[in-house]
């Protein structure tokens, strides 16, 4: 019994959204994701079958683990940690985006609200700011800026635009 409760791969998908849910609405919330015995209290669960269910979502996603603890360094769009990448919700800077592409998708979690995500060139230093309301990019300086990444996106290299 007690292994159930805490093998990550024996959670229901329902236990596993309800979790995902209340994580994303703590950084939403906090600009900070929760450690696994907040978490605990906030599923009405055993902080080991938080922890359990915190590994389960982060072998599911592009999250992560700082290495060797049990914090969530990164739960995309938004990073734990500090990054370069700085999120400002109406003009309260309190969230990290895990990257420079998933710092566009923070928007989504902001419905109605102006978010403004603040970053230097990783080429050359100058500031970037871009600032978003939903669907509306109402603000890029430099209006030049383009976003580059070592990942093979945007389909096959033969029709792929410049990355």
């Amino acid at each position: 019994m007690a292994g159930a409760l805490t093998d990550p791969k024996q959670i229901p998908l329902e236990e596993l959204d309800a979790a995902y849910a209340a994580i994303m609405g703590e950084i939403v919330s906090t600009g900070v994701a929760p450690h696994y015995a907040e978490l605990a209290r906030t599923l009405g669960v055993e902080p080991g079958r938080a922890k359990a269910v915190i590994a389960r979502i982060i072998d599911l996603t592009p999250a992560w683990l700082h290495p060797g603890t049990d914090y969530i360094a990164s739960f995309p769009p938004f990073n734990n940690q500090p990054t370069q990448y700085r999120v400002s919700v109406d003009g309260e800077q309190r969230w990290f985006a895990q990257c420079g592409f998933e710092a566009l998708a923070c928007r989504w979690l902001f419905p109605g609200r102006t978010v403004t995500v603040d970053a230097p060139c990783l080429l050359g230093g100058d500031p970037l700011r871009i600032v978003m309301r939903d669907e509306e990019i109402t603000s890029i300086d430099p209006p030049t800026m383009v976003g580059y990444t070592r990942s093979m996106v945007g389909g096959d290299a033969a029709s792929r635009p410049f990355r």
